[in-house]
């Protein structure tokens, strides 16, 4: 996947490298929602059964933690692999503000249909995520619905 470099570090040049070191990086973004777990293809029983207090007709909320990796070699000329400002921009933009405060059920265009469940909102913000990043670039995204509640969705 790397292929032979020169790079000059703090300790001089280093030639003929093979693999180049990976480097991963997280960005920590907080969002508040409101959803509803409910299956259009399940009897209102087994929506209850399958999701309890999750089912609640009027939704429930939950202060969420979303995580997100990226990952790849460092710019020798930065020394970094992305800007962080832009890297926390590029999440609000495509994630944290569109789903900030409001029901992920009815008013999250990219949302409209899915079950919102962790696993199925990690797929959906990986999809917003994944075109604004360099290819291979995203690595994984965690979610944080509760302290006890977590999901990620990695490349492999």
């Amino acid at each position: 996947m790397f292929g032979v470099v020169d790079w000059i570090g703090p300790a001089g040049p280093l030639t003929n490298r093979s693999i180049m070191p990976v480097c991963y990086i997280t960005r920590v973004e907080d969002f508040c929602a409101s959803h509803r777990l409910h299956s259009p293809a399940l009897s209102d029983d087994e929506n209850r059964t399958l999701y309890g207090k999750c089912n609640n007709a009027n939704g429930h909320g939950h202060n969420y933690k979303l995580l997100v990796t990226v990952r790849g070699e460092v710019d020798p000329r930065t020394g970094m692999l992305i800007e962080l400002n832009q890297l926390a921009s590029l999440i609000r933009e495509a994630v944290t503000e569109r789903v900030d405060h409001y029901n992920l059920n009815l008013d999250v265009d990219f949302l409209q249909g899915v079950i919102p469940t962790a696993e199925n909102l990690c797929q959906a913000f990986w999809d917003q995520l994944e075109s604004r990043l360099p290819v291979g670039e995203l690595w994984e995204i965690r979610l944080e619905e509760t302290g006890r509640n977590i999901v990620s969705l990695r490349r492999e």
